[in-house]
């Protein structure tokens, strides 16, 4: 029998196809770990907070929104109240990576930590900081990015999505170390936990591969024990579950969020022009029906109730009835945070030393792990 030439542009498209399958699976497996561990940070958090320190934060680009509140504010509450020792940054530094200036940037710090101390943050139980006022941690960025490659930045998804994000604008060299930022945000408090949602994942491997990175370049203080800790991720999936009230990804920049910050009145017009579709009777189906099902699924996470029984109990209501429904659910659930958020934006003098008080504390923070780092560096002069 006569043995036929292989087809090299088969083999090839094969090779690919294989590699592809390979990394998909590697991936998912790798996303079973992540998740399996983190349902084991959660059981030993019940047992005993005290050997975890968290870092979180936000960028100042714009009002804090329910997506927000049920994404992220809410555990970084429970956490809180859970013992956990926590810091949230403000990240003000991040919001120049992408835009040409820093916009309304006083307003929008203090407007993220009026929305913090309303839903319940502690700032005697929690550091609240901003990026700006820690010397310290921004110093972090040289050795930092002695140990990261241009490819790898290039690479990263995190640089990827936020430069897509821009419309196609020239990179700047802030935008491309973003992850490396994020990783002095998370080392500097030497944090060995971080709240991310399953996108967020590389760029916690970031972090983790810089603290690794630097133990073997740089070496240790103690023999016994890194400068840095592998921080571990604690996976979230709320906010990613929500959107906008146009039926797309909830985003600031989009304006189809509901802010923390609105009225009942204003909250309730956006409801009302929320996008559903044509069919009258309600059912829960995320996949064919996302709008409608968005919609129930906020209901639910504002009365603690199933989505799906919701609808049962709709029916033949109709969208109508499910944005009203959801309109009163979601204005008694932030009633409280609100009336909250007046009282505090009346007091500016306590929101200014909340913050002060934040920043003086991540500074003794930074100061003392950017000792460490000189001193694993050899680069202690007197």
């Amino acid at each position: 029998m006569t043995e036929q030439a292989s087809d090299p542009t088969i083999e090839h498209r094969d090779e690919a196809d294989a590699g592809e399958s390979l990394a998909a699976s590697t991936s998912e497996a790798s996303l079973r770990r992540t998740e399996e561990r983190s349902a084991a940070i959660e059981e030993q958090i019940g047992k005993d907070p005290s050997g975890f320190r968290m870092l979180t934060g936000d960028r100042p680009t714009g009002n804090l929104h329910i997506g927000h509140y049920f994404g992220s504010l809410t555990n970084r509450l429970r956490l809180q109240n859970a013992g956990v020792e926590t810091f949230i940054v403000i990240a003000d530094y991040q919001v120049i990576a992408d835009r040409d200036g820093t916009g309304a940037i006083r307003d929008r710090v203090y407007s993220l930590l009026t929305d913090y101390l309303a839903i319940g943050i502690d700032p005697v139980k929690t550091t609240i900081f901003t990026h700006s006022a820690v010397p310290a941690l921004n110093q972090l960025m040289l050795p930092f990015l002695s140990l990261v490659t241009d490819s790898e930045l290039y690479r990263n998804p995190t640089v990827k999505s936020e430069h897509e994000a821009t419309g196609g604008r020239p990179m700047s060299g802030l935008l491309l170390t973003y992850p490396v930022h994020q990783a002095a945000d998370i080392l500097f408090c030497k944090a060995n936990l971080v709240p991310v949602g399953k996108d967020q994942l590389p760029h916690l491997e970031q972090t983790r591969v810089v603290a690794r990175r630097f133990d073997e370049r740089y070496g240790r203080v103690t023999p016994d024990e890194p400068v840095f800790p592998q921080a571990e991720a604690l996976l979230t999936i709320g906010g990613s579950l929500i959107l906008g009230t146009d039926g797309t990804k909830m985003s600031k920049s989009k304006g189809n969020t509901i802010e923390l910050g609105m009225t009942a009145d204003q909250t309730a017009k956006l409801i009302k022009r929320a996008v559903t579709d044509s069919e009258r009777f309600i059912t829960y189906d995320p996949d064919t029906r996302p709008e409608v099902a968005n919609l129930l699924r906020l209901t639910g996470l504002c009365t603690g109730r199933d989505p799906r029984a919701i609808a049962d109990e709709i029916g033949n209501g109709g969208g109508g009835t499910l944005k009203k429904m959801l309109t009163e659910a979601l204005n008694e659930t932030l009633a409280p945070v609100r009336e909250r958020r007046t009282d505090l934006a009346d007091d500016p003098a306590y929101l200014a030393g909340v913050l002060a008080r934040g920043n003086a504390r991540a500074n003794e923070v930074a100061d003392a792990t950017l000792g460490d780092v000189r001193a694993a560096m050899g680069m202690q002069y007197s």
